[in-house]
């Protein structure tokens, strides 16, 4: 066993700044050629301890900006009108349109990954929808979809 500092995140090893104990080949032969760790020098912790603070400020403010995201977004109702046959649309409500009007109406961007569908919206009514935010932070929308008025 070798102990190494993490110049990277590695999915269940650590963060950049962390001193793990890893097989010495693992060492030698993935994270090492990789660029992912380093020895643990004086020099190389106190540069990544730099790294590691920059790091949970980040992930502080990403906390904070999902946790005021979610006060604006939670309950709130999106409307889109929708060309529709017997309840049922002619065209779907993408996630990218949910995005575009959460964006237009509360000037939060929400990249459309983070946008759970359960089921495609393809009928008229109301839809719940939630959004990841961060981590276990999640916000519950609705979308509303009501028929285009005919221009007949």
């Amino acid at each position: 066993m070798i102990e190494v500092l993490l110049t990277q995140s590695v999915e269940k090893l650590g963060e950049p700044g962390d001193i793990v104990k890893v097989a010495d080949g693992y060492a030698r032969n993935y994270l090492f050629p990789r660029k992912l760790a380093v020895l643990p020098t004086p020099h190389a912790i106190n540069q990544f301890k730099k790294v590691r603070e920059r790091r949970e400020m980040e992930l502080k403010q990403r906390e904070e900006w999902a946790r005021v995201a979610r006060e604006k977004l939670d309950g709130f109702t999106l409307t889109f009108q929708r060309k529709a046959h017997d309840g049922k649309l002619y065209s779907s409500v993408r996630k990218e349109e949910i995005a575009e009007q959460i964006l237009e109406k509360l000037n939060i961007e929400i990249p459309k990954d983070k946008i759970a569908l359960e089921t495609p919206i393809e009928a008229l009514g109301v839809h719940a929808v939630k959004i990841a935010l961060y981590k276990d932070i999640t916000a519950s929308i609705r979308v509303h979809v009501e028929e285009e008025p005919s221009a007949g």
